[in-house]
């Protein structure tokens, strides 16, 4: 994934309307959700919500599709699972990650 791609979905993500609207996505699947069902579920003004499902499509984060007269959003996965592959890329330097709970009390160095 190149960083300006990576860039533009963390800046549509860094807003909290934007941020609850995807990981309710997320949590909902790829059958998605109407516009309607997303604000009703995270209290949001349909004409707010509309400017941030613009936002959140336009980084890539979700897709949209007609099913009738609704229009269903979904989050899109493979752009999701590749912010989180371009942040953790080379992680650790090649060594295994220890859990949280191994590492030094001063946040310094992994055991």
């Amino acid at each position: 994934m190149e960083t300006k791609q990576v860039i533009a979905a963390l800046a549509a993500l860094a807003q909290e309307s934007r941020l609850a609207t995807f990981r309710l996505l997320v949590q909902t699947g790829p059958g998605g959700l109407a516009a309607s069902k997303i604000a009703e579920q995270l209290d949001v003004a349909p004409s707010s919500l509309s400017f941030h499902l613009k936002e959140l499509t336009h980084a890539g984060l979700i897709t949209a599709r007609q099913d009738g007269r609704f229009i269903i959003y979904s989050a899109n996965f493979d752009t999701m699972n590749g912010v989180l592959a371009f942040l953790t890329d080379n992680c650790c330097g090649g060594v295994p990650c220890a859990v949280p709970t191994a590492c030094a009390p001063s946040g310094q160095g992994c055991a």
